[in-house]
């Protein structure tokens, strides 16, 4: 395959960083609109835009570099991705458009791999591809503009976290440490299996576990890492203090990290957010996991304390590491405790 599948910053590592991105945004002029249900005020998601009393359309986009060798896989990756804001939205797929990006000198089947791997995914999620945008670039990008429906009293919002919330992630972390170790061949046939199982696999199956509970908050884990979506979470008030030895993550991520095979993306996360978190733990590599940037990771699900065991045992039948990690309380101006 084409060296130019190697890319030098892939997946949701390829962000702009959170602090960046939020200089610009807070320059963009909004405009009121009382159908504009949720916009990028929040940081949310996904757009919700109301347009009748029952009936919400869900908006969002998502496309980066590939973070595998495998352009099959890498369109799957990417769609997964795309496709799982929807979810944590509390939204139901209908359908998408191919955002592609794709040298024109590079052979056409690489491109025709990476839109099956993509449409194979959306088709999963009960969508269907309805068409796409490409042009020519000097490195290969994909990923989808996805629509979803939704009602507009029953959204997820990535912020409505309160005190007393149990916090619940559905897939384990450390996605990105081990893509980056792969890159450079140190990472385990192992540990890349699961890295690709888990940015593989549809957060619309974690997402139909949530109709039978009070779900307060809702986001998935991706670019800015655990600490900075749940950073996102709390803007309601509360503190999260987070169990250590309850965070699902990649085994060989430890090792990874202890070996510094980092992503800039992680420590720009840790320079945005680092200065809201209290570690009460001596753990290096502990840190790096929690400050990684996933790709295609899981949603982190706020519920009420006394429903989290029986929405964990609903989740972890679906085989996928996952944990209670955590609980928002009351501790003054503190905004996460990690123990």
């Amino acid at each position: 395959m084409e060296d130019i599948v190697f890319c030098k910053g892939g997946g949701c590592t390829a962000k702009l960083g959170p602090g960046a991105l939020k200089k610009v945004l807070d320059q963009i002029p909004k405009k009121a609109d009382e159908n504009l249900l949720i916009g990028y005020d929040s940081s949310d998601d996904a757009a919700v835009y109301q347009v009748t009393p029952d009936l919400a359309i869900v908006q969002t986009l998502d496309f980066f570099p590939p973070m595998v060798d495998d352009p099959y896989l890498f369109g799957q990756i990417a769609a997964t991705n795309a496709l799982s804001d929807i979810y944590a939205m509390g939204g139901e797929v209908k359908s998408a458009l191919n955002i592609v990006c794709f040298p024109e000198h590079y052979d056409l089947n690489i491109l025709g791999d990476i839109i099956q791997g993509g449409t194979q995914k959306v088709h999963e999620a009960g969508g269907v591809l309805a068409g796409g945008h490409s042009i020519a670039d000097s490195d290969v990008k994909y990923g989808l503009s996805v629509m979803g429906t939704i009602h507009p009293q029953k959204i997820y919002p990535n912020d409505g976290a309160k005190v007393g919330d149990c916090l619940i992630l559905t897939k384990p972390l450390g996605v990105g440490i081990v893509a980056t170790a792969n890159r450079i061949k140190e990472a385990s046939k192992e540990a890349m299996d699961q890295a690709v199982k888990s940015m593989t696999t549809l957060n619309k199956y974690a997402a139909s576990c949530l109709g039978k509970y009070h779900v307060h908050g809702c986001t998935d884990v991706t670019g800015f890492s655990f600490l900075g979506h749940l950073s996102e979470m709390l803007g309601k008030g509360g503190c999260a203090v987070i169990s250590s030895k309850n965070v699902p993550y990649i085994p060989e991520a430890r090792e990874y990290a202890d070996e510094f095979l980092l992503t800039a993306a992680a420590q720009r996360n840790r320079n945005f957010i680092g200065d809201q978190v209290e570690f009460r733990i001596q753990d290096f590599a502990m840190e790096e996991i929690l400050f990684d940037p996933q790709t295609s990771g899981g949603l982190l699900i706020a519920v009420p304390k006394e429903e989290g065991e029986a929405l964990m045992e609903d989740i972890s039948k679906l085989g996928m590491p996952c944990g209670i990690v955590g609980q928002v309380e009351d501790y003054g101006n503190k905004k996460i405790i990690v123990e």
